[in-house]
């Protein structure tokens, strides 16, 4: 049977500096690829999404080349927030405090915010899918259909077929809610937010058909106090 293994980006900058590996994300995608040496691991085609965190890790992690496909990029968080937050806050009181407040500690140095999920930034996501505000940025309908794409050939694959495929999480996360037959928006998310930085997830294809085989593995990172989210 094929195997497609997908790869989640290490630990990545903070917030106002995302898109690139902290010196953390570094030492797991090195780890990552130390382990997929002494595992033999040969790939027949290694793909990335346009991101530099992707890129980075990719790079660290194998000695050949990928080839960059933006289908694989995560969704434009920056650009969510920026059109939806503001929009949010001008409706919801218990909103704009909590945005407020989550501003505060980014301008106080509290270092700890930018590896925390907070309740605006689940709001802001919410509301995106959900469609509740008019926005440029790329929708959670277009997004899905740009991911899915990505991915197409993948049930015709042959079976000697080893895929590597560096992305994110919510990519990620929404070919296994496709491979386990459509499992929405809402599961989509918390598999997302469950996806530790360089976990493991693989599919595999046989007979024109995709099944998990491992999801959120981390057999490279030993050590518990490598085991990040954020």
């Amino acid at each position: 049977m094929a195997l497609i293994y997908f790869f989640r980006h290490g630990q990545a900058g903070t917030r106002d500096d995302y898109d690139r590996l902290s010196p953390l994300g570094q030492r797991q995608a090195r780890l990552l690829g130390e382990w997929i040496a002494r595992q033999g691991l040969q790939f027949d085609t290694i793909l990335c999404g346009g991101l530099r965190r992707q890129q980075e890790t990719a790079a660290l992690a194998l000695p050949e080349a990928a080839r960059i496909d933006p289908g694989w990029s995560e969704f434009d968080l920056d650009s969510v927030y920026a059109q939806i937050a503001p929009q949010l806050a001008a409706v919801d009181a218990g909103f704009r405090a909590h945005w407020e407040e989550l501003q505060r500690s980014i301008a106080s140095g509290d270092d700890g915010i930018h590896r925390r999920w907070t309740a605006p930034d689940a709001a802001v996501v919410e509301a995106w899918i959900r469609g509740r505000f008019p926005t440029e940025a790329e929708s959670w309908a277009g997004f899905n259909e740009r991911v899915r794409g990505a991915g197409a050939h993948f049930a015709g694959l042959p079976e000697t077929a080893r895929v590597a495929v560096f992305t994110s999480a919510t990519p990620i996360s929404i070919w296994v809610s496709e491979v386990l037959g459509g499992l929405g928006a809402e599961r989509t998310m918390r598999f997302a937010g469950a996806s530790l930085n360089t976990a493991m997830t693989i599919l595999s294809a046989r007979a024109g058909r995709l099944d998990l085989f491992t999801f959120n593995s981390v057999p490279h990172l030993e050590d518990q106090a490598l085991h990040t989210f954020r």
